[in-house]
């Protein structure tokens, strides 16, 4: 068998298994809805879900209510990433660092995002500023975490032959620690991500008048449930095509690191 075609074995029963649960819950919804357990109201028919997502993609109200959370998420993931992977590198490289930070972040962790909404809308008022804010939080705390952990479990061997043969400081961070960190950075840019996108309907909620999560949260209100089901596959499906993105740029910087 030739290595192009088991690669293309190895790719087209990957992605078939990766639609197995997906056919399944689709199936079992069909099933639910049919057989009345649950109340199209509650959980409207995927007939209803794909007329209303065809009607949306048509007018272009789903497009341009993505488009808006898209910008948003995108500023609040890479200013996470900038102050995470920045404060991540110095908490990870300093012991004292880790001593000055460690309960600060330890208390700020936990809380979830929505929770900071109050505080926020004193500090910043309602316009893009707060709802970046907290998107921002949602994705800061696991770059950090994931950068400092992956610096801080640096291969000891390899910083050993790096003192045997006396190399600079600087050197060491720039080209021994920090590249053996990477992979436990791009997983926690990766995983991240998600997060900033589960933020996203949360820092909607902030007076907002555009987004995918005001448009959930204003069909919920008005009892559009395959609206509100229509925002929800949007959003995962643009954070998995973000993700496989991010695969692929990961797969490319780490190509030395892939078995």
């Amino acid at each position: 068998m030739s290595r192009r075609k088991q690669w293309n074995d190895t790719v087209i029963g990957s992605t078939f298994e990766g639609f197995i649960p997906i056919i399944f819950l689709f199936t079992l919804w069909i099933y639910v809805v049919n057989k009345g357990t649950v109340n199209t109201v509650v959980l409207p028919t995927p007939n209803m879900v794909l007329n209303t997502l065809s009607t949306k993609i048509v007018n272009g109200s789903l497009l341009a209510e993505l488009g808006v959370s898209i910008v948003r998420v995108l500023e609040g993931y890479f200013l996470s990433a900038f102050f995470g992977i920045g404060l991540g590198i110095l908490v990870g490289l300093s012991k004292n660092m880790q001593k000055l930070t460690d309960i600060v972040i330890q208390v700020l962790r936990p809380i979830p995002p929505i929770a900071w909404i109050p505080l926020v809308i004193l500090w910043m008022g309602i316009g893009e500023s707060s709802k970046i804010f907290l998107i921002f939080l949602g994705g800061f705390f696991t770059n950090l975490i994931n950068v400092s952990e992956g610096i801080l479990y640096t291969d000891s061997k390899i910083l050993e032959v790096a003192r045997v043969l006396e190399t600079p400081k600087w050197k060491v961070i720039t080209q021994v620690i920090i590249p053996a960190a990477l992979p436990s950075i791009f997983t926690g840019l990766r995983v991240s991500l998600g997060s900033c996108w589960s933020c996203v309907v949360a820092a909607e909620l902030v007076a907002s008048t555009s987004g995918i999560g005001y448009m959930i949260s204003n069909a919920r209100n008005y009892g559009q449930m395959d609206t509100v089901i229509v925002g929800m596959l949007a959003i995962g499906v643009v954070g998995k095509l973000m993700d496989v993105f991010l695969k692929w740029i990961e797969s490319k910087v780490l190509a030395w690191n892939i078995s």
